[in-house]
This record gives C-alpha cells, structure tokens and sequence, in this order.
C-alpha cells in the first residue's frame, strides 16, 4: 500500500512538472529500505513514462516552446551521462548527501520565493 501512495505522490508532482523524484527517492530510501543507488535509478525508470504523459498533457496544451526546450534537451543529454557516471563511482552515503543537500537548497529556494510572492502581494 505505500508503494501505491509513494507512485501516487510522485505521480502528481510529476505531472505538475515539480519531479516525482523529490518524493520518490525519499520515501524509497527512508520508508522502504531502498539503498540510494537503486532508489535513484528506480526513480530514473519511473521517470521516462511519467514524463511522456506529462508531455503529451503539456504539447496539447501548447505549453511548450521548442527552440529553447531543445538546447536545453541536448545539454540535458549530454550532463545526465556525465552526472550518471559520477553516481556509480560515488558511495551510496556521499550521493545521498548530496542529493539531501539539493532537497534542502530547493526547499529553501522555495521557501524565499514564497515570502518574495507573499509580501509583493500585500503591497498591491
């Protein structure tokens, strides 16, 4: 049942375009036992069909501009293999540092960015 709400949460966070994995890799690691290598290559499985009808949603919609979602596909690309290499030779407790390290830089980022759009709309 929790790998149904784990799939579930990160299912809807993946469709808002936020990535799955921010909860996905967690719950994996905290909750089931996962070691970080496997949870974040589950969530790199999970991701390819999660994204497609993401994707599809998005392209109906005409959310999407081409010319600078392309250049960034392509160094998207070309960074994931150098950072997927950096992973498998990276000790389990050192990835998952870093990836809680980014969690916690994103939560903060996101945190300020809510205070900014709060305060700027109470001065209106």
């Amino acid at each position: 049942m929790i790998i149904i709400l784990i799939g579930f949460l990160s299912g809807i966070l993946s469709g808002m375009g936020v990535g799955g994995g921010m909860v996905l890799i967690p719950a994996l690691t905290m909750l089931k036992g996962v070691e970080q290598h496997v949870a974040q290559t589950v969530n790199l499985f999970y991701f390819i069909p999660t994204a497609v009808a993401a994707l599809i949603v998005h392209i109906k919609n005409k959310n999407i501009e081409y010319r600078p979602a392309l250049k960034l596909v392509a160094s998207g690309i070309l960074f994931s293999l150098l950072g997927a290499w950096l992973a498998v030779r990276l000790p389990s407790e050192v990835l998952r540092r870093v990836f809680g390290g980014f969690i916690i830089i994103a939560g903060i980022r996101e945190i300020v960015s809510g205070i900014k759009i709060t305060k700027t709309a109470e001065n209106k």
